[in-house]
């Protein structure tokens, strides 16, 4: 029901007709051995991605596919295939070699489609669990299988989150051709965020989002792209033009990165995290 109701056709074309050029698609690991994946995962994620392909060419939309769940979780959340906040990604031979094997399958099966444009080899590496030479480890293999395939597509990756450097790639990243360097800017998750009045989020915004943006963006380096982002925080009674405001915050400083953002995410439950809510309802202008 998921799979046929969720995402459908005309939402691919309600993303054309907004001025928007890409989708940024999140699937799991298992997708690679569908339509009969391990429990407790479900079948039917590779004919949703070859659907998404289809409706991307049909309306002129670029695809990042975007490897969300890694073999044993590579953060301990739910989003990333996760029960019990386990995350063994990495910690062994065998998660990064099987993450390798899906990035190639996935590689493999759309290099010769006109609407591939970038893979994420893996989404939201949490440090210190991920060690930086695990990630490492991992980028330069799956940059290798992507590039077995396709010598057009963009390579993306992941900053890790935690504790870590915002450059910590680059000496890696620098030695790859067309490659894309991930952060994600949310004003929530954080306590410093916590009392922030509409004024001092939307400032936050334009003055240490964009130092960190310009931090990580360097004229020989890779490209950046603020993956994910979202018009939510934690003032409480804020109004539409609030709203406004921090929405348009965002896409001028997001704006400035090199490859490009992302909104998280086109539908969702809660209102103000739904683009598609957001842009019927006059939220988000663009």
């Amino acid at each position: 029901e998921h799979w046929r109701t969720f995402i459908v056709e005309r939402d691919f074309k309600f993303i054309s007709q907004n001025g928007l050029n890409a989708v940024r698609i999140p699937v799991g690991w298992w997708i690679a051995s569908d339509p009969t994946p391990p429990p407790p995962f479900v079948g039917g994620s590779l004919q949703a991605l070859d659907n998404a392909f289809q409706w991307a060419k049909k309306y002129g939309l670029k695809v990042i596919i975007d490897l969300h769940a890694a073999p044993g979780s590579q953060n301990g959340w739910e989003h990333s295939g996760s029960r019990d906040s386990s995350q063994e990604w990495g910690k062994t031979d065998e998660t990064i070699t099987q993450t390798v094997a899906v990035i190639d399958f996935l590689a493999s099966r759309y290099a010769k489609s006109p609407s591939l444009y970038a893979v994420e080899l893996i989404n939201e590496p949490l440090s210190p669990g991920a060690t930086l030479s695990s990630v490492i480890e991992y980028y330069k293999a799956g940059y290798a299988a992507v590039r077995s395939h396709t010598s057009t597509a963009f390579v993306v990756m992941s900053n890790r989150l935690g504790p870590m450097k915002p450059r910590e790639l680059f000496p890696m990243a620098s030695g790859f051709k067309r490659s894309v360097i991930d952060v994600h800017y949310y004003n929530l998750f954080e306590d410093m965020f916590n009392n922030m009045t509409v004024q001092q989020n939307i400032d936050f915004v334009y003055n240490n989002r964009s130092s960190q943006l310009n931090y990580v963006t360097t004229s020989n380096g890779p490209l950046t792209f603020v993956g994910e982002w979202v018009a939510e925080w934690q003032v409480v009674g804020a109004g539409k033009e609030d709203y406004q405001r921090l929405a348009e915050a965002q896409m001028e400083v997001y704006g400035r990165a090199s490859f490009g953002w992302a909104y998280w995410t086109l539908k969702n439950v809660n209102k103000h995290w739904s683009l598609e809510w957001m842009i019927n309802n006059g939220y988000i202008k663009l």
